[in-house]
């Protein structure tokens, strides 16, 4: 039995993690830590476990945690929990700034801990279809990718820079250059970006777009923003469009709907049917303890997603391309 801690629940991704850990019969969610007394009481009476007031506490009767707070404190909470031994998955984007990010990860390997970056888009169905596709060479040599995250803005600790390290651009960017690195095996070489706020009346960036060229030569292209309304069916979309020399890929992580058209809500919405990419991720951590073995998406993968989405801030703020290796 694979014990795990949870800790924050500032992320509502929390609650996802927390229901995936119930639902795996060799895994147990021991409880939860959080620095915000009564969210951590409610969410432990929720998931029937107990709440500490302390991290300390909470490491102590686990084998590894699961860190879902604010973007700012993922760097304290890995390290801590590395150097006690635990095993992590953090949420991304994996720290606030790059140097955090290094840490975290050369601190996790010192101590021999798995560091996973929750990436739940690497779960998904079509995407993993997607890349065996890719594999196997049906579209050819790959010339370019098209993405887009777009998203309804989120509320509270998101929208404040210090705790969030950045808007729409930071919060968005690292999963689709995640996969796009995945599906190439290729680091991204240089950023060019657009980094605004046109959407909504806020103190951080809710638009951008990025252009980046792969050291392989693939040209991308993606559209991080939170550019849904709050009435949109669903919080948002994980697109890519593959131009290869052999053919083309169009890529939705989450098509897997049915669109219901309610009274009672006032608009549409989408019955998701398809598979729970969350509770694959949160099964992957749970069976590489288990297994003794690397995750999917690991800290290092985390880290070259957060390089990027930092250099698109940077190019947009001296109006240049910024050259990352």
């Amino acid at each position: 039995m694979v014990k795990v801690g949870l800790i924050s629940l500032a992320h509502m991704h929390g609650i996802s993690y927390a229901n995936a850990l119930k639902s795996i019969p060799y895994a147990e969610l021991v409880g939860i830590y959080d620095r915000d007394g009564q969210r951590r009481d409610k969410y432990a009476k929720e998931f029937g476990v107990k709440s500490f007031s302390d991290l300390e506490s909470l490491l102590k009767e686990v084998d590894a945690v699961i860190i879902c707070s604010e973007n700012s404190l993922h760097a304290e909470y890995t390290i801590k929990s590395a150097q006690a031994g635990k095993h992590v998955l953090c949420e991304k984007p994996l720290a606030s700034n790059l140097a955090d990010a290094e840490k975290m990860v050369e601190v996790c390997k010192e101590n021999n801990v798995i560091l996973q970056t929750a990436f739940p888009i690497r779960f998904s169905t079509p995407v993993v279809r997607a890349k065996e596709i890719i594999d196997s060479g049906a579209i050819g040599e790959i010339l370019a990718i098209a993405g887009t995250n777009h998203g309804k803005m989120p509320p509270g600790w998101f929208l404040d820079k210090e705790l969030a390290g950045g808007g729409a651009v930071f919060d968005h960017t690292v999963h689709v250059v995640d996969i796009m690195r995945w599906y190439l095996n290729s680091e991204v070489a240089q950023v060019y970006a657009e980094v605004d706020t046109l959407l909504h009346d806020v103190d951080i960036d809710d638009a951008g777009m990025l252009t980046m060229e792969f050291e392989n030569g693939v040209i991308a292209t993606l559209d991080p923003c939170w550019s849904r309304p709050k009435t949109f069916p669903t919080w948002g979309d994980v697109t890519m469009k593959i131009v290869g020399t052999k053919g083309t890929l169009a890529v939705d992580a989450f098509a897997q709907t049915g669109e219901v058209f309610s009274d009672v809500v006032g608009h549409s919405q989408y019955n998701f049917w398809g598979d729970d990419a969350d509770q694959a991720m949160v099964k992957d951590f749970i069976d590489c303890i288990v297994e003794k073995r690397p995750p999917r998406a690991s800290g290092v993968d985390g880290m070259r997603a957060t390089e990027v989405a930092l250099a698109a801030y940077e190019s947009a703020n001296q109006v240049k391309p910024v050259k990352l290796r």
